[in-house]
């Protein structure tokens, strides 16, 4: 069943692909972004789900497209891809990564993958442990990361994919796995379940960059903290991941922060930084295209700042409850994301 869904999703992809480019034909077509140096991108972990769901995604003139090649076409090219142990609706499992992945490989495009180490949602309110995981002691748990990060490094690498970045665990600014890897708890079991996703990895892509990602951008006393933490106990990282959601009317205040805290990453540890999440209200997109483009900017002036990736632009109508999509109600993409071209 799963190869089936592969087969047809990969059918889905060629025809929109093929027809794009037909479509490009007559006029001029887009300038390919380059795909090295900084990374300019999104993560659309939706995008098979909302294909199943016959949502359609078009350009600016109306043309209806393959989704990550409108965003490639926009300026993009990195995708990043959140994978789930055992989702109960299947969305995000392994076998739905590697088509989303397979996909964006194939339109050579740069590859994020972002373990949440859990079967739903890891974020700051949610560190919950996978369903198969629930009763694992911790040294069985610490094997779990490892056995789970392998498995879907080596499928990828089975399909000649090879991921630039590797994020292990989501918006950990208080550890991953709670109760046991819970980093006001107990910073040392955390900083041992953050290395065996970091040595799993290097173990299947050496030169993979691996990253530890947290909430609010802007919080330097929680970056501090938490790295200060993980360096403490021995922690590994190649890469500080941070998430910025500012409120339209005090974004550039959150930038503003973001910088300083950029900033202080670089020189405190030593460590490379890079914006894994951004969005503003879709509706604000004249006023999320100034701080993306701001964003952007002030990034791009740090030696050691990789990149900038939007959320779940595509998210249209509401899709799922969320609002801060960069795409309007016909499917099209506002102004906010011009900043990435």
């Amino acid at each position: 069943m799963k190869l089936h869904y592969l087969f047809i999703s990969l059918l889905l992809f060629n025809s929109l692909t093929a027809c794009s480019d037909d479509d490009n034909k007559p006029g001029t077509p887009p300038v390919p972004p380059d795909m090295s140096g900084f990374a300019k991108g999104a993560d659309v972990s939706w995008i098979t789900q909302m294909e199943k769901a016959n949502v359609k995604f078009y350009n600016t003139q109306g043309r209806e497209m393959e989704c990550m090649r409108l965003l490639r076409d926009l300026g993009m090219n990195t995708v990043r891809l959140r994978v789930w142990v055992d989702p109960a609706d299947g969305w995000c499992n392994k076998a739905d990564l590697l088509v989303k992945a397979y996909r964006a490989h194939n339109l050579g495009m740069r590859l994020m993958i972002d373990f949440h180490y859990s079967d739903v949602w890891a974020d700051p309110g949610s560190q919950t442990k996978p369903a198969a995981w629930a009763n694992l002691s911790f040294d069985e748990l610490k094997t779990a990361v490892a056995d789970h990060t392998t498995e879907i490094l080596t499928a990828l690498k089975n399909q000649g994919i090879t991921p630039e970045w590797v994020q292990v665990g989501n918006e950990t600014g208080n550890g991953m796995l709670w109760p046991d890897g819970q980093a006001d708890k107990n910073m040392a079991q955390y900083a041992a379940l953050n290395n065996a996703g970091y040595d799993a990895t290097k173990a299947i892509f050496p030169n993979a960059k691996v990253i530890v990602h947290l909430q609010g951008g802007d919080n330097n006393n929680l970056y501090r903290w938490l790295f200060d933490g993980l360096k403490t106990n021995g922690g590994k990282w190649d890469v500080i991941g941070m998430s910025l959601y500012p409120s339209a009317d005090k974004w550039q205040t959150f930038v503003d922060a973001c910088g300083d805290n950029i900033k202080d990453m670089t020189e405190r540890y030593g460590s490379e930084v890079m914006i894994c999440e951004t969005g503003m209200p879709w509706e604000q997109a004249a006023t999320a295209k100034l701080f993306l483009t701001d964003l952007i900017t002030r990034v791009q002036g740090f030696d050691n700042a990789l990149g900038v990736l939007y959320w779940e632009p595509e998210a249209h109508n509401s899709w799922n409850g969320y609002q801060l999509g960069a795409f309007d109600e016909s499917g099209k993409p506002t102004e906010a994301l011009d900043a990435f071209k």
